[in-house]
């Protein structure tokens, strides 16, 4: 016990021990290149301009956008909890929409290089 200016003992408190936590979940160095690539082709193509990465305990989320003050265009999701399923990564649109879901990053990516096309 250590005594204060008062003279008077200070109380020692022990805090309950926390449960170890589970590590967020984070893409590894060829999954965010692979990303970085077709955002850098993007942005040269001047569709894109900023992004965001969020990591949880249950997902990891690549958020695209065209300015920063926007909601996010695309978002590249890793949830290794549904990788069994339907595979780990999915592309969802900003609306909510699953655009493409799999087991290969590659390609699920690959519905963001499509170029839109006119129809007659």
């Amino acid at each position: 016990m250590s005594e204060t200016e008062t003279g008077s003992r200070a109380q020692v408190l022990h805090f309950p021990r926390m449960a170890p936590t589970q590590p967020n979940v984070a893409f590894n160095r060829d999954e965010l290149r692979e990303i970085l690539n077709v955002y850098g082709r993007k942005v040269a193509a001047g569709e894109w301009r900023d992004y965001a990465m969020d990591f949880t305990r249950d997902k990891a989320i690549f958020s695209v956008f065209r300015r920063a003050s926007e909601t996010p265009l695309y978002r590249i999701e890793k949830d290794p909890a549904a990788a069994r399923r339907q595979g780990a990564y999915s592309v969802v649109a900003g609306t909510g929409l699953v655009m493409k879901r799999g087991h290969e990053l590659n390609r699920v990516l690959r519905v963001l290089e499509k170029e839109l096309r006119v129809v007659d």
